[in-house]
């Protein structure tokens, strides 16, 4: 066998231009280029699709579950595997398990869980989302308002030992319960700091931002609004140019509208990007899940608390795509640099990820014309489609 891949049959779609009758690269897991279909280097090993299109694998930041596991309720490796198959049949090649506010405890656990899913080379690990519990209690949401606290010394070494042990760490705070110092600590260890779950001002934001802070967590959703005295996060998000903003497009957490505001604000470096919040449901049918002893309902396209707040959303990738390329009318390949491109560059990964240009690691998806996920590959691996395992345990 080979240890050069060149993939053909479909139109691909390398993250800036289209390429027809053409064929992707892939070498010891990386693309190393793009060529005529009729000019494959003499040793490869040719793998045939059969039409739609290759476009690079998605990148979602926020997922708090999958394949009827919750991380929270969760914390090990095993479940982060399970989360990272369950999302790969949507499409998204690489990850961040999400833990929301929990205890210290859980918290070690979750970390663990990620340092080993990160040297066994998990399929879709890309690091850890810490979510909490650093949060405004006036901006709670769905998160547990007893285990909501400001963040202490002990909290700040534990986060900053973390990074040393996991590929990429993201920690969402609130512009008030982190002061500027302990964001500048955090973020000169490496962690992506975003702010969410704020009631903070404008100007506290942008003091969050000034500090290290450069994203923000589920833009509209569980932050301060923007008024015609008092700007808010949102407004402080929107007007930052070096920050950038996940965003669930459902059509359900922010107004087709809003959306379109937002989009047209936003300026600089900084993007909005697509995140799922996507809880234990993604790749099931289940109808009811448990947090914190809470029970969450799915229904209508949404998962909600008994008391209406919503709780995560019931969103896969491939979806929050087609919602804004058919919704919202951005052209397609737009939508897919929001789900690829663009959160790899909120990273700052992007040199390897969210494109198929020649040094990427190999994660891209096979969609069919009509949009829809054919196969999914994780480092030149097929991860999930016809003739995988994967396809076998998670197509129900």
């Amino acid at each position: 066998m080979s240890d050069l891949l060149a993939i053909s049959g479909a139109r691909i779609f390398d993250g800036q231009s289209w390429h027809d009758d053409a064929a992707l690269l892939v070498e010891f897991g990386q693309v190393s280029g793009i060529v005529r279909a009729g000019a494959l280097p003499a040793h490869a090993e040719s793998v045939r699709l059969e039409g739609g299109m290759v476009v690079p694998g998605f990148i979602d930041l926020q997922v708090n579950g999958g394949g009827g596991v919750l991380f929270n309720n969760d914390p090990s490796v095993d479940a982060i595997r399970t989360i990272c198959a369950a999302h790969a049949r949507y499409g998204t090649t690489a990850l961040l398990p999400t833990l929301i506010t929990d205890t210290v405890a859980v918290n070690v656990a979750a970390i663990a869980a990620g340092k080993a899913a990160a040297a066994q080379g998990v399929p879709g690990f890309l690091g850890l989302h810490l979510e909490g519990p650093h949060l405004s209690l006036a901006r709670k949401g769905t998160h547990d308002p007893a285990l909501i606290r400001p963040m202490d010394d002990a909290d700040l070494a534990r986060l900053i030992a973390a990074r040393a042990d996991l590929p990429n760490l993201l920690c969402t705070v609130a512009a008030e319960t982190a002061t500027p110092a302990q964001i500048a600590a955090l973020a000169a260890a490496g962690i992506i700091v975003s702010i969410g779950h704020s009631d903070a001002s404008a100007a506290a934001a942008g003091a969050a931002f000034a500090a290290g802070a450069s994203m923000a967590t589920h833009l509209f959703n569980a932050m301060s609004q923007l008024g015609n005295r008092e700007p808010g996060v949102v407004g402080a998000v929107l007007t930052a140019d070096n920050v950038s903003a996940g965003l669930i497009a459902d059509g359900i957490h922010v107004h087709p509208t809003a959306i379109q505001i937002a989009l047209r604000a936003k300026s600089g470096d900084g993007h909005i990007f697509l995140v799922t919040d996507a809880m234990s449901q993604t790749g099931t049918d289940l109808t009811t899940l448990t947090l914190n002893g809470r029970t969450i309902t799915r229904a209508g396209g949404a998962l909600r608390l008994a008391d209406g707040t919503l709780a995560g959303a019931d969103l896969d990738m491939i979806d929050a795509v087609e919602f804004m390329h058919g919704r919202m009318g951005l052209p397609f390949e737009e939508a897919v640099r929001m789900a690829s491109l663009y959160p790899a560059r909120a990273m700052g990964i992007q040199s390897e990820f969210g494109h198929l240009q020649p040094g990427a690691v190999a994660n891209f998806a096979h969609l069919s014309d009509a949009r829809q996920v054919k196969s999914t590959w994780i480092g030149g691996n097929k991860v999930w489609g016809a003739g995988t395992r994967a396809n076998a345990v998670h197509s129900g």
